[in-house]
């Protein structure tokens, strides 16, 4: 392998490790995301299993930092023993996201099945400070900036807005940037348009999408680097030099065969020489 082709792979190799980085931090952050989502609004989902795909996500974001390190490592020192490290850092990822992309396709169709407590969580709703499903709707509201299940609408048919009797919804549903709002509903200008059901599928499907196509982009960064290092793997002349030992240990036991042979010869020419020595002395 030419010294000019073994640098020109070597900086593929570098920029590619880099590229995994990138997409180490992406997918991290996207299975972080998912996490953070389900430990807010966990009281709204039917099953834990929506979180998989975010673990196997967080798992491979961790190897895909650890290949990135252990590739640029690689480029730099020519050792087999690496290389065939780094190889298999890179099948594994490729398992985990390919498992995590399968699951994350299979739980975006799931998404609305998967929010079904939604409506029994606002019908529960007392608006006490120490009720937990009265703070995780207040909480919701705040923070995916929402009202209702689909609208402020939905209020309407909750047991709190009927006994409360004050006609208007919880100050959560408020728009912040309206100082002025108190929830009434003669003002509906001055609440958050969308409900908090559709907020939450939304930023569901997002963030499973993105660990959809995060995946992809993995795939097709590590097939650089396989191809890379398959030719770095070719021809390496270690291999050769380890290849040529062994051909010279083979020829040096050859040659102690042979040297072994000889010793046999010897002492038969001795056997012979005395042989030798008895008739010479038969005749005399």
């Amino acid at each position: 392998m030419g010294e000019t082709r073994r640098r020109a792979l070597q900086i593929v190799i570098q920029i590619t490790c880099q590229l995994l980085w990138v997409a180490g931090l992406v997918v991290g952050l996207s299975g972080m995301y998912l996490l953070l989502n389900y430990r807010h609004n966990g009281i709204f989902f039917t099953h834990t299993y929506i979180i998989l795909p975010a673990c196997l996500a967080l798992a491979s974001a961790t190897l895909l930092l650890a290949s990135g390190g252990l590739g640029i490592w690689v480029s730099l020192r020519k050792s087999a023993l690496l290389q065939g490290v780094f190889v298999y850092l890179l099948v594994v990822v490729f398992c985990l996201e390919a498992t995590a992309a399968a699951l994350a396709y299979v739980n975006t169709g799931k998404v609305d099945s998967e929010l079904a407590p939604f409506s029994r969580v606002f019908q529960r709703y007392t608006g006490r400070c120490q009720d937990p499903y009265s703070d995780a709707v207040d909480a919701t509201q705040k923070e995916l900036q929402c009202c209702g299940i689909y609208d402020y609408r939905d209020w309407l048919a909750t047991p709190w807005f009927n006994h409360s009797g004050r006609g208007s919804v919880p100050h959560s549903c408020c728009n912040y940037t309206y100082h002025t709002c108190n929830g009434t509903l003669e003002l509906p200008g001055l609440l958050y348009p969308k409900g908090c059901q559709v907020k939450l599928e939304e930023a569901l499907r997002f963030v499973l999408h993105l660990i959809i196509w995060s995946s992809l982009a993995v795939v097709l960064v590590e097939t650089v680097g396989f191809v890379s290092v398959a030719q770095l793997m070719r021809d390496q002349p270690l291999l050769e030099y380890g290849i040529l030992d062994r051909e010279y240990g083979i020829l040096d036991r050859e040659y102690g065969i042979l040297d072994r042979e000889y010793g046999i010869l010897d002492r038969e020419y001795g056997i012979l020489d005395r042989e030798y020595g008895i008739l010479d002395r038969e005749w005399a």
